[in-house]
């Protein structure tokens, strides 16, 4: 049980195994996944490392597999499963799963290459179509001689040059080009030209997916000076032009029976595309994961060191004490499935250096422990927040997110996300980010649900309703009674009434059993009460936590010292200022009755004269008589201002008084030494100057941290005010919500009251789901998350307390 609330307990191993067996063994410690490899070529760069050959043909793998993998998605063929994918492939499989996917990857290619061919073919056949129709058309409509030579302007034929004058030409161009065309046309020609035009009705493909419109045009010139100016002019267009000596009715045909037969052709070569991709996909996952495993395992190789035989591979790892002997087992394990005579040696070294901090997990506390992460990991055996955490931030979360029914919807998916959890696992690589992300914290959804639910029942808040479970504390009959405040024109005449708890039989005095009266659901004040409530409230919740994270951070100080000089002042600290509000909060909640409610002092500016040395003469001021003579608080409130000068001052000086002391006797030592060995007096002044610490360093780091903890104090404790606002915001919203949608479609009453409800009923629901519970959800997990980032909070900020090794 140790091992959950600290980090685990490691060790540096020095491996020693056989070349030929290193891939299978450092395959076998991957899967395990319980070590850490220390780089033993520092100073070695990555092209000169030995296994780097390897590493680049994993890498043109990844590559390759990604264009695959962005090919398919494309065309939209599902991929296989990836969820029961075996152990790393042997070292001899590279080669062969290489030249399988180099081949996939070139037929693909070449089927792209064919494909784009045959698409600007067919292109040029579909224009050269409609421009001849067009011709035909034109003469058929002027029938005249059909020229000697003809010229053809396409941005799509052969180039060639003008080699003689045409009496017309023709071409096809982009829509949007056309005017710019004509204009540039008539400012050369100077209008001695004549144009006809005609818009292409089918919409041509363009290379980067866009649809084109085209024109067909025709040009009748007049003599040979526009030969050079024409052929320019279609060049500056991308319009190139080709002739023939005569248009007969073969050259027609040809081109139709093209145009016939060539989406045929396309169709076929998509058709074999569609089965490459298709056969691709059903290993794609797979191969990818081999090769990230190949790459991971020779990345680790490059880590190692290779003796000069290269016979023998050394590595130095970091592991968890308590898996010595599985981590021993995997390495026999990889040597025996190597072929290898010899087994691999462990050999325990010590070591100076601060091993790595790792905490184990399960699916259960996973996500929990990379929210902590996500601050920063913590030092080697240092306290652990996660399972800390595991109640803190749903609850936390759950006080800002108070429905229980948002809470129970909350609940229901996330039951739902768990049990279809194989089902996601398998889908893992197919979902976007966002879905895994929401998949990974499951356990916290639900968690944070259940949380709602209850806290929501707290509230007595379902959808902005109330549940009357209990009789109200409250007796609204009792202000009718003959000596009661109310009477028939009172009720007729007044817009409000209010229920006084003076009144005899009107409050019951007691409190409602679970959660909040639901009476005051109805009340116009009900604003009010709840801003008290929840205020005071979450001022409890904050310091509480506040003081429970600097109790955590007391497994941190390994010295007494420390935690006279540091952990003492910073709860006294606390407790003498905000740990006495907590006390004002929940005394005046028992001790002040009803009747007296109007008479009772406010604790903000009770707290504020306190701190001020400002008391009111008047005893009705006071909560409790022993408050009178203002002994506790003047002795609290100085108290506190006393735990400042000894988080800044007490701990340096001693660490001062304890370097000069070592000092002292450092110096006589070495006098003592002088008269016998200057080697040893040498070595005693380089060990004095190791341990002399920058005192200016100390002082200024512990003049920051006195600073930060005592404003933090202050401005943490506001900061925790947000589960007040967030909760009441959530509460108000929601009831807004009900208002303008459900409760209008219910107070009508039309003969098409039922349709409207179910309609209403459902844009009731969307809102509620993307505003109330997605948009409202991540904005109190955002705050639930920043709430634990606080100084003394459970999370992160512990590990940045002073270290007791820096008075050494």
């Amino acid at each position: 049980m140790a091992l959950i609330f600290q980090s685990e307990e490691m060790c540096l191993v020095q491996l020693f195994f056989q070349s030929e067996s290193g891939y299978c063994c450092i395959s076998e410690l991957g899967e395990l996944g319980l070590v850490q490899f220390k780089d033993l070529n520092p100073g070695t760069t990555a092209f000169q490392r030995k296994f780097i050959k390897e590493v680049r043909r994993c890498e043109e793998m990844e590559r390759i597999l990604w264009f695959l993998e962005k090919e398919i998605t494309k065309a939209g063929i599902p991929m296989a499963d990836a969820s029961v994918l075996g152990e790393a492939p042997c070292a001899r499989e590279l080669l062969e799963l290489e030249s399988v996917i180099e081949k996939v990857d070139k037929d693909l290619k070449e089927i792209n290459s064919s494909h784009e061919a045959l698409k600007r073919n067919l292109t040029e056949l579909l224009e050269m179509k409609y421009l001849l129709q067009m011709i035909q058309d034109f003469f058929e409509e002027t029938p005249i001689d059909l020229p000697d030579r003809l010229t053809f302007s396409s941005h799509s034929l052969t180039p060639s040059s003008l080699s003689s004058l045409c009496r017309f030409v023709a071409g096809v161009i982009k829509q949007e080009r056309f005017p710019a065309f004509e204009r540039v046309l008539w400012r050369v020609c100077r209008g001695n030209f004549f144009l006809r035009h005609s818009e292409i009705q089918a919409r041509f493909e363009d290379p980067v997916a866009t649809i084109l419109k085209k024109e067909v045009f025709i040009i009748f010139l007049q003599g040979e000076q526009f030969k050079g100016k024409i052929g320019k002019i279609c060049e500056g267009f991308g319009l190139t032009a080709s002739h023939s000596k005569a248009l007969n009715h073969c050259f027609i045909c040809d081109h139709v029976i093209l145009v016939f037969f060539s989406p045929k052709v396309l169709n076929q070569t998509n058709e074999h595309r569609h089965n490459v991709l298709t056969s691709a996909a059903v290993n794609i996952q797979n191969w990818k994961t081999k090769v990230k495993k190949m790459k991971a395992i020779y990345h680790t190789l490059n880590l190692c060191s290779i003796d000069i035989t290269q016979k023998l591979v050394i590595a130095e790892i970091w592991c968890p004490v308590s898996d010595l002997s599985e981590i021993h087992s995997a390495l026999i394990k990889g040597s025996e499935k190597s072929g290898s005579s010899l087994h691999p040696v462990l050999h325990r070294i010590e070591s100076q250096q601060t091993p790595p901090t790792f905490n184990r997990t399960t699916s259960f506390t996973s996500s929990f422990q990379t929210i902590i992460d996500s601050y920063g990991v913590g030092d080697y055996q240092e306290i652990n927040p996660a399972p800390f955490t595991i109640i803190t931030f749903p609850f936390l979360f759950a006080v800002m997110f108070g429905d229980c029914g948002h809470g129970l919807i909350m609940t229901l998916f996330a039951t739902w996300m768990i049990l279809q959890e194989g089902h996601f696992k398998r889908l893992k690589n197919e979902v976007c980010a966002l879905s895994d992300t929401l998949f990974s914290g499951r356990y916290i959804l639900l968690l944070m649900g259940l949380f709602s639910v209850y806290t929501g029942l707290i509230y007595n808040d379902c959808f902005s309703k109330s549940l009357s479970i209990f009789a109200s504390a409250w007796n609204v009959r009792a202000m009718f009674q003959p000596t009661g405040p109310w009477t028939n024109h009172t009720v007729h005449s007044s817009v409000t009434l209010q229920l006084d708890p003076v009144s005899p039989g009107v409050f019951s005095g007691s409190p409602y059993p679970f959660g909040i009266d639901p009476i005051w659901n109805l009340s116009s004040n009900k604003l009010t009460f709840l801003n008290s409530y929840k205020m005071k409230m979450s001022v409890i919740f904050g310091v509480v936590h506040m003081l429970f994270g600097i109790m955590l951070s007391l497994g941190n100080y390994m010295e007494p010292r420390n935690i006279l000089l540091q952990f003492v002042p910073e709860v006294t600290f606390m407790l003498a200022l905000f740990g006495y509000l907590v006390f004002l909060i929940i005394f005046k909640w028992c001790a002040v009755p009803s009747s007296a409610s109007r008479r009772a002092p406010s604790i903000l500016l009770h707290f504020i004269n306190m701190m001020m040395f400002s008391y009111p003469e008047s005893s009705d001021s006071f909560l409790y008589g022993s408050q009178v003579g203002c002994i506790v608080q003047i002795f609290l409130v100085v108290t506190a201002l006393l735990m400042v000068p000894w988080m800044l001052l007490v701990k340096p000086l001693i660490i001062l008084k304890e370097q000069k002391k070592e000092q002292r006797s450092t110096k006589e030592l070495v006098s003592w030494q002088k008269k016998r060995n200057s080697e040893s007096i040498q070595h005693l002044e380089g060990d004095t100057v190791f341990l002399q610490v920058n005192m200016g360093d100390v002082f200024v780091h512990q003049a920051i941290h006195t600073i930060e903890y005592c404003l933090g104090c202050v401005s943490n404790t506001a900061s925790y005010l947000r589960l007040w606002a967030l909760s009441l915001a959530h509460a108000e919203l929601s009831e807004v919500l009900w208002k303008m949608v459900p409760h209008v479609a219910l107070s009508a009453r039309a003969y098409l009251g039922s349709l409207m409800l179910t309609v209403i009923f459902a844009i009731f629901a969307i809102l509620t789901v993307t505003i109330l519970l997605i948009m409202e959800g991540l904005s109190a997990f955002l705050h639930a998350l920043r709430l634990h980032c606080k100084f003394a909070g459970v999370p992160v900020t512990l590990f940045a307390e002073f270290s007791p090794e820096m008075s050494q």
